[in-house]
């Protein structure tokens, strides 16, 4: 019986997704787009599960689409694969998302890490978009995420030649949170999730939907947009609650700062 494609380990409100055919560098298969699928589904279902993080097994993070199952089937048009149900699923998933970018993010691959809501990557990261090399556009995200990330000219000298962008390039384009050494990712990321379900749990999801909500609007209109929303969760707080929050937040100060 062979592996499953996805491994989920849970732990405390934070659930690792691995990309698990590290013999194919994580390309992305029929059966493994339908188990991420799945998963995404199942984990928003889970109401103990607050943050994900994402990640590949072996030597890259994903190489992109099974380019040897799109390229069978003679003469048909590979049209009926551009739908993307796992960025979908991704996107109803209201906790924070994190891309844990081990190696290779390639195309589909790149998609999948922008699809994510921070993305952290190893020193062995290395980002690239060969739609026009492959001779198809894009279809999940990257034509309208890349470009909001890094700026439209940035990301035409990217897409538009197929040029990888290594983890520190990608560090200063603002592309990435962070770049770490390959054996201190995980223990990143696994930090930066407990750093953000030990926020209060509905103002957690809340934020995440505020930001990608204000993101798709005109600025003014997003302005507003964020008041409304401010002002509706303002009023199921009363006073001795901030107070207390703010004794818990005094405190954890005191702990980092004298770490």
């Amino acid at each position: 019986m062979s592996d499953p494609v996805v491994l989920v380990e849970k732990e405390a409100g934070v659930a690792i997704v691995t990309l698990n055919r590290p013999d194919s560098m994580n390309a992305i298969s029929s059966e493994l787009s339908e188990s991420l699928y799945r998963t995404f589904l199942e984990l928003q279902a889970d109401e103990e599960v607050r943050c994900a993080v994402v990640t590949g097994a072996g030597r890259a993070f994903c190489a992109g689409m099974d380019l040897k199952e799109l390229g069978a089937g003679g003469s048909e048009t590979r049209g009926d694969k551009i739908g993307n149900p796992i960025d979908g699923a991704m996107r109803a998933f209201e906790g924070p998302i994190i891309a844990a970018v081990n190696g290779y993010a390639v195309t589909a691959g790149f998609e999948l890490a922008l699809a994510c809501d921070v993305i952290v990557a190893s020193t062995q990261a290395v980002f690239a978009d060969t739609h026009a090399r492959v001779g198809i556009l894009p279809g999940w995200g990257l034509g309208v995420r890349l470009p909001r990330l890094i700026g439209s000219v940035r990301a035409k000298s990217v897409s538009l030649t197929g040029n990888p962008i290594p983890a520190d390039q990608a560090e200063r384009w603002g592309l990435v949170s962070s770049v770490v050494e390959p054996d201190e990712l995980m223990p990143t990321c696994r930090a930066l999730a407990e750093d953000m379900i030990s926020c209060d749990p509905k103002i957690l999801k809340g934020y995440k939907r505020l930001i990608d909500e204000c993101i798709a609007m005109p600025f003014d209109e997003a302005l507003a947009h964020e008041n409304a929303v401010a002002t509706a969760s303002a009023r199921e707080i009363s006073a001795d609650t901030i107070a207390q929050r703010r004794k818990g937040i005094q405190a954890r100060n005191r702990d980092r700062s004298s770490d």
